[in-house]
Parts: C-alpha cells; structure tokens; sequence
C-alpha cells in the first residue's frame, strides 16, 4: 500500500473509492476537503501514484475485486465502499465482497439500462447502501430543464414537490433595478430569492437587496406554483415540443426515454449504424438517423433551424461545447450542453452555453450527501444536497428530528450563522415559502441555502 494515512482525522469516516476515473477523483477531493480518511484502489499504478501524492490519501493498484486487495486497503475498518470502476458487474462485486467481510456500508454505479431498471431489488438483495447511475441522473436533469426550458437550472427537494430554479434576468426586465422586497410585493405567488450571482460572486440577499439586468438569481418555489411564479416574472413556461439529441449512448436512452411520454418528439442523430439500429428498437416513438451529429448540413436538413431543444450528448465535451455554440447562432433552441471533464472551467462559465449538465458532480452530490448522513453518530437528517454556483454554495434539504433544538419557535427569533436562509419548508407535502413568523416542527423538512460548506447536522444551521 502506498501513501501515509492522516492521524490527524478524527471525525471522518474511513472510506475506499474503487475506481479513480472522472467521478471518482472529484469525489477524493471532495470527501478529502471534508475530513474523512480516503484510500483508493485502481489498476492503474501510476494514477494511484499521483493521486495519493496530490491528495495525501492511500493507494493501492490492483483489483478492488480482490478479496486480498481490500484486506490490505483495510476493509474490516472501514465505514463505506464506493465502486466506481468502469464496469457495473465489477463494481457490484466489490461491493458484495466488502458486505461479505466487513459489513460495511457500500454504494455501487451501475449504467446499464437493465441493472437501472432492477436498481431497487438489487439493492435490497445486495444490501446497498445507494445505486447510483450517472446517465440516468443527467437525464432525469435535462428533462426537467426541457419541462422548464427558460431555467438554467432545476433543483428538486422533498420528492419533487419543492424546487430551485435558477434563471437569468434579462436587459429592460421589470424586477431590473428593484430591490426584493419591492419584487416580493409585485408578485402574488410565494416564493423566496435565495441568491444573485453578479459578477463571479454570490450573494445570500436581504430584502434591500438591488436586482440588475443579467444578474442568475436562484429562487425557490413549490412545483405546483413554478409555472404561475414564472408567468407572473415574465417568463415562457411552455416545455418544448421537440428535441434533436446528438449521441445516442445511454444518456440518450434515458432522456428519450423521458421526453417521448411528456409528449416531446425526440430525434436522436448517432454515427454508429449498429447502435442506430439498436436504438430504433428500445425507442421505436423516436426518430433515429444514422450520420454525424456535428456536420452543419445534416443538422440543418433534420431541421435544426427551427428545433425548440438541442441536446449533445457525445463523450467528447469540446464537440458538446462547439456544436451548442454553433445551434445558438443559427437557431433559438434550449441547449443544455454535457461537460464530463472540467478542464477550463472558468473558460467554459464565460461562455454562451445556456444550461450545462456535469454527470459526476450529479453523482458525487447523491454520495456526499449520504457520507455528510452517515458520518453523524445521530444518524444525520440530510436527505438531499447540490452545488450551486461552482461550488460557491449549497441546498441542503434536513429532515427535521427530536434532535433538533429550535422547533417550535418563530424563525424571527433563530439566530442562524450569516450567509444561510431557510429556503422552503416541507411539512407533511405541502412546501411553505417562509416569513419571519413560521415555526418549524418535527416531522418537516428544511431546505437551507448557504455559502457555508461541509454542514452535516440540522443544528449546525444555527449561529
């Protein structure tokens, strides 16, 4: 084993990432920066190499499969196993095997469209933790974004019910110059500003608070009300009634797979003839065209022009970000543009590209947020958790317990920490958008907004 194992940790939980590709870094380093004690196991010697030097973690290169090789990497200590290699039965495997020495707690990606569809019993039959499946989960985001298609973003918390949508003011926009206080009282529809991002900066605003033109305000709102909210602020609410995906890989299955019941017609242009063929079968509603995605006259002859939605989905990100370029300067469509990688991040924030998706930071939220669960000896109560803003802030959404110290007062007289708001409330179904004189009782659930980062507990909202 490679690398030296921090003494200093006292708090976090010992973990093991079998798998050290796109999510399986970003979760090393963000679990890292949150204090627990990481060791990593891949094939790749010199990936490990690298790893454990950047991140001050431990290293093993071998099979994660290997009952031997998770003794070493110290299984019978460990808290949790994440299985994110590139292949769903390996990963399924390492996780029995460490539920079968250890007892650990563990979670397996698993992308097939089979294994998805039997996510549930495989769980429960393999005693899992968390089935996570990355494809499924930008899909799942990308069809709320086409549900939604003048929002950035789409946030959902409390099963759907509540949501968090992040839009972008317009020049000549009637809220531009107002402060929130004053937006509040023109709008007869409960809903909260939980932030402005201006400039690369992020603000968690109070009421005085001064809108202006191309400012992403974040709000939120329950689902029943996002589409009156959005009438009411001037902006269109109608999903769109067509989509040309490029790419037909799993992330096209699922979202087509999505779109076509919403009564969204779904073209989907593939190069490879096999997997046209293939496609044409488990989406028989959808139009397949064999041909390359990225040819301008292909794009314009299946009628790119005057498509409402646009969706590349290639593996290859720069090809996502030149042809969402190009359908913008052609065309109206909602684009939303899948990065896997996140090279030149601050490059790509400048860039005209309407709403993008990043698979792994989907999928290191929904582990993240059960480690933040997990790592409190009460059984902590957060029940979802994004990243907003490039990592600037959070939504935490906390199952409120017996062990939280401020029921039953008036949120007027809770002192919380500076830069956080109580966002939404979800009691019993029905979401309250919250004032000063609303109590908070056992049972909700709280969706918190916050600069700050790494909170695990309901009572650590509290200054």
């Amino acid at each position: 084993m490679f690398g030296s194992r921090n003494n200093n940790i006292k708090s976090g939980l010992r973990i093991i990432i079998i798998g050290c590709g796109k999510v399986g870094t970003t979760l090393i380093e963000q679990l890292r920066n949150e204090g627990h004690d990481i060791t990593i196991i891949d094939k790749n010697a010199a990936l490990v190499s690298d790893l454990i030097g950047t991140y001050d973690i431990m290293g093993i290169a071998g099979n994660g499969a290997s009952y031997s090789v998770q003794i070493e990497a110290g299984i019978e200590q460990t808290d949790l196993l994440i299985a994110l290699t590139d292949s769903d039965e390996l990963n399924l495997l390492c996780c029995t095997i460490a539920k079968q020495v250890a007892g650990c707690a563990a979670i397996a990606r698993v992308r097939n469209p089979e294994y998805s569809a039997e996510s549930g019993y495989l769980r429960e039959k393999l005693g899992l933790a968390m089935i996570i499946n990355p494809e499924l989960e930008a899909a799942n985001e990308a069809a709320r974004l086409l549900y939604l298609p003048t929002a950035l973003e789409v946030n959902t918390f409390s099963n759907g019910q509540a949501e968090m949508i992040k839009l972008r003011l317009p020049k000549n926009h009637f809220m531009d110059g107002k402060t929130i206080a004053d937006v509040s009282k023109m709008i007869p529809v409960k809903f909260l500003i939980c932030a402005v991002e201006r400039d690369g900066e992020v603000y968690i605003p109070s009421g005085d608070f001064i809108l202006h033109a191309s400012d992403a305000i974040s709000f939120s709102t329950s689902k029943k009300n996002e589409k009156e909210l959005l009438k009411k602020i001037g902006f269109p609410t109608q999903q769109v009634k067509n989509t040309i995906i490029i790419g037909g890989g799993k992330a096209a299955f699922y979202l087509a797979n999505q779109l076509i019941p919403m009564g969204i017609e779904v073209k989907i242009i593939e190069a490879n003839k096999a997997r046209c063929e293939e496609l044409s079968c488990l989406l028989p509603k959808a139009i397949i065209i064999n041909g390359d995605g990225s040819d301008e006259e292909l794009l314009k002859e299946e009628g790119i022009i005057d498509a409402q939605s646009f969706v590349p989905l290639t593996g290859i990100d720069e090809e996502n970000i030149m042809l969402t370029l190009h359908v913008k300067h052609i065309s109206n469509a909602k684009t939303i543009t899948k990065i896997n990688r996140i090279t030149f991040k601050d490059v790509i924030n400048y860039l005209d590209l309407d709403s993008v998706i990043y698979p792994k930071y989907i999928t290191s939220e929904a582990i993240i947020a059960y480690v933040r669960a997990k790592q409190n000896s009460k059984n902590s109560n957060i029940e979802t958790l994004y990243h907003l803003f490039d990592f600037k802030a959070e939504a935490i959404e906390f199952v409120v317990d017996e062990s939280c110290v401020f029921t039953n007062r008036q949120l007027m007289d809770i002192t919380t920490k500076d830069n956080l708001l109580i966002a939404a409330i979800n009691r019993d179904g029905d979401i309250i958008i919250p004032n000063g004189t609303d109590t908070i009782k056992t049972g909700d659930s709280i969706i918190v907004f916050t600069k700050h980062t790494g909170l695990n507990d309901i009572n650590e909202i509290l200054a």
